[in-house]
C-alpha cells in the first residue's frame, strides 16, 4: 500500500508543483496585501487633510458619484462602492468590466479602474488603472495563473484538490513505524549534522507534518472559493446538520429610514453611516434596475470578511425592505463556513497572529514540491 501511495504522492507532486508554488508565493503576499497596499499608496487610501475632517459630515453620496464617474468618464460606468465610516479614509468608487468566458488575463478583463475620493472635500486623490496594479495582478496569478477564470480557475483548483491528496498521502509516508528511539526522534527533529541530501529529505517530511492541518485548512478553503458550486453544495449539507438559518428581520423590526434628500441611495448611506458608525466598510453594488433595492453591506469588523450585515432599501420610498445578520451567532452551520472561508483561508479570523501563520503557511507548502523535486531529481541521478 505504501510503495502506492508513494508512487501517488510523487506523480501528483511532479504534475501540480510549478502551480502550488506560484499559488503559495502569491499567497504569502495576499495575505498581508491589505497592509502593504496603505504603506505603499497612503494618498489612495487616507485623505489628504486628516486634521479637519473629523467634525465634518460626508458630501451627499451622489455628489460624490458625480465627481468620480466625470473623473474616470462615462465610458467606464461606477457599479461598485466601498465606503469607510472612518474619518481618515478616502471612498473607492470602482468601474469594473470582464468577460469570464475570455482565455487570459488580459482578454477577461475588459477594464478596471478604481477611484479614490476625500468624502469630506469631493477632491479625487487618485484614479488607478487597477489592471495593472501589482497587488492585483498578485491576486490574478493566485486565483487563476492570469489564464482567467474559465480556464486558470480550474487549473488553480484542480491542483489544489490534488495537493490535498499529496498532503494526505504524505502524513501516511511520515507515520513512523516505531512511536520509540531513534526512529521516533528522527520523525520530529531535525538533525543538521547529517549530509545535505538527508537535511532536505527531513526538511520535507518534517515542514509538511507540521503544517498539516494548516495545509488541509488553506487548500480546503481555497477549493471552495474555486469552485462555487461545491462550496454551495457544502453548506447545504452543513445546514443540515444544523436547521437554524440566518435570520431575515420582520418588517415590523425595521427602522424607519429619514429622507432628508430626493436621492433614496443618499438617504440609505445617510442611515447606514449614522447607524454603523463603528464598521469598517460598506459596500454597495450598483443596479439600474428600479426593481431591485440598493443593496448595501456593512462588514462590522477590522479586516474580517464573516461578520457582516446586508441592508436592502426600496429605490422608490427608500425604505428597509429586507435585512440579513450574517453574524456568527445567527447562522446555521453550513453558512458559517461559508462566512469564514475567506477568513480562514488568509488568516485574518484572528488577527495578525493567525495571519503571520497563514504566511508561514503558505511559505512552507511552496517549498514542499522544491524539496519534493529535489529528492526525486536525487534518486533518478543516483539510479543512473
Amino acid at each position: 500500500m505504501k510503495k502506492f501511495l508513494l508512487w501517488l504522492h510523487k506523480w501528483l507532486g511532479l504534475i501540480t508543483g510549478i502551480v502550488v508554488v506560484i499559488v503559495s508565493l502569491t499567497g504569502c503576499i495576499y495575505v498581508f496585501h491589505d497592509d502593504l497596499k496603505k504603506i505603499v499608496y497612503p494618498d489612495n487610501f487616507y485623505v489628504n487633510d486628516k486634521g479637519d475632517t473629523i467634525q465634518r459630515e460626508a458630501l451627499a453620496y451622489s455628489t460624490l458619484q458625480e465627481i468620480a464617474q466625470k473623473a474616470v468618464g462615462q465610458e467606464y460606468p461606477i457599479n461598485r462602492v466601498d465606503l469607510y465610516p472612518a474619518k481618515d479614509r478616502t471612498w473607492v468608487f470602482r468601474a469594473l468590466k470582464t468577460n469570464k468566458e475570455a482565455f487570459g488575463y488580459w482578454n477577461e478583463l475588459t477594464y478596471y479602474k478604481r477611484i479614490f475620493i476625500n468624502p469630506y472635500t469631493g477632491e479625487v486623490q487618485k484614479v488607478e488603472n487597477t489592471d495593472k496594479e501589482f497587488f492585483y495582478i498578485v491576486l490574478q496569478l493566485h486565483r487563476n495563473l492570469m489564464l482567467g477564470s474559465k480556464y486558470g480557475g480550474w487549473i488553480v483548483g484542480g491542483s489544489t484538490v490534488l495537493f490535498i491528496i499529496i498532503t494526505i498521502t504524505g502524513l501516511v509516508l511520515w507515520w513512523p513505524k516505531k512511536w520509540k528511539g531513534k526512529t521516533f526522534k528522527r520523525s520530529f527533529v531535525f538533525d543538521f549534522t547529517v549530509k545535505w541530501k538527508r537535511i532536505n529529505y527531513d526538511i520535507h517530511n518534517l515542514l509538511g507534518m507540521y503544517t498539516f492541518i494548516l495545509a488541509i485548512i488553506i487548500g480546503f478553503t481555497g477549493v471552495l472559493f474555486a469552485f462555487p458550486k461545491f462550496r454551495e453544495a457544502t453548506e447545504i449539507t452543513l445546514n443540515r446538520v444544523d436547521d437554524k438559518k440566518f435570520e431575515v428581520m420582520e418588517p415590523v423590526a425595521f427602522d424607519s429610514v429619514p429622507q432628508v434628500s430626493t436621492n433614496t441611495l443618499d438617504n440609505a448611506i445617510y442611515y447606514a453611516l449614522n447607524n454603523f458608525g463603528q464598521a469598517d466598510m460598506m459596500s454597495i453594488r450598483l443596479s439600474k434596475d428600479v426593481s431591485e433595492p440598493h443593496s448595501v453591506q456593512i462588514r462590522l469588523e477590522k479586516d474580517k470578511t464573516s461578520k457582516f450585515e446586508w441592508i436592502y432599501f426600496d429605490k422608490t420610498t427608500g425604505g428597509i425592505t429586507s435585512r440579513t445578520d450574517h453574524t456568527y451567532q445567527s447562522l446555521a452551520l453550513g453558512s458559517k463556513v461559508s462566512s469564514l472561508n475567506f477568513d480562514l483561508h488568509v488568516g485574518t479570523i484572528w488577527g495578525y497572529p493567525t495571519k503571520i501563520i497563514a504566511f508561514l503557511g503558505s511559505l512552507i507548502c511552496a517549498s514542499l514540491p522544491i524539496t519534493g523535486f529535489i529528492i526525486w531529481y536525487n534518486k533518478k541521478r543516483k539510479k543512473k
